[in-house]
């Protein structure tokens, strides 16, 4: 009994040590990331041993901002170079380490069993299109491409009224699927994930390229995990992850 015990106190001691060894990695990463980052966080720790990755998923300001204040996060993952070229301006990405690692492309939604005969971004202006779901221009990336594109055929304007601001992409993708709205601006990647309650209406031409940067934020936590984090996104792994849940190449 006295061996057991002691064998016992051992391995409670053991695993204590190897729980306190272990690296907790923190990446905050945009909305839109949230399913192949899972993935691809798992992938990781298969491959390192020790260590975990706690997400922390949003809208790409709002993260920014959030690193800008002291939040204690390792790497910075964005869904536009805008909201990348912030953090940089603040100081808080290491100087170097940003990489762009995936692309996407911009759609527009309605749900599943919608009736609208939407062939352009023109027909947004039809009266029985009433609200639309897009992020705020001013502080999401989704919704600054939105803005853009619609400049670009000057239907802002005209079409602003109509917007429902979502705080990211993942609340503008479920305000469509429940019928909230009548249709709404998402990237293809998030319109993949509930493809049972929405369906694309159509492609959205953007004059700017929908590029994710990723970086390592200026005295994270864990600089060598981290590296080797973005290291893993970008070797031809964790392009595999991405690719499986529609993201391009950058």
């Amino acid at each position: 009994m006295i061996r057991l015990m002691r064998w016992l106190a051992v391995a409670s001691f053991a695993i204590a040590a190897l729980s306190a060894q272990a690296a907790e990695l923190t990446v905050s990463a945009a909305s839109s990331l949230t399913n192949a980052f899972k993935e691809a966080g798992q992938a990781f720790e298969t491959r390192r041993p020790g260590t975990k990755v706690l997400f922390n998923f949003g809208a790409s300001d709002v993260l920014a901002q959030q690193i800008a204040k002291g939040a204690p996060v390792d790497v910075f993952a964005s869904a536009d170079q805008e909201a990348m070229d912030k953090a940089q301006a603040r100081k808080s990405i290491v100087d170097g380490s940003r990489r762009n690692f995936a692309a996407n492309s911009l759609v527009v939604i309605v749900p599943a069993d919608s009736s609208l005969p939407l062939k352009s971004l023109g027909d947004l202006q039809q009266a029985n299109v009433k609200r639309i779901a897009l992020g705020n221009p001013a502080s999401v990336p989704f919704g600054r491409y939105a803005k853009h594109a619609l400049d670009a055929q000057k239907l802002w304007p005209a079409l602003e009224s109509k917007a429902i601001y979502a705080q990211n992409v993942r609340q503008a993708l479920d305000y469509v699927a429940r019928g909230e709205v009548d249709a709404g601006f998402v990237y293809a990647t998030d319109a993949a994930v509930q493809k049972d309650k929405v369906r694309v209406a159509l492609s959205v031409p953007v004059d700017v390229p929908i590029t994710y940067p990723i970086g390592l934020v200026a005295g994270g936590p864990q600089p060598a995990q981290a590296r080797q984090f973005v290291d893993f996104l970008l070797s031809p792994a964790g392009q595999m992850i991405l690719a499986k849940y529609g993201f391009l190449k950058p």
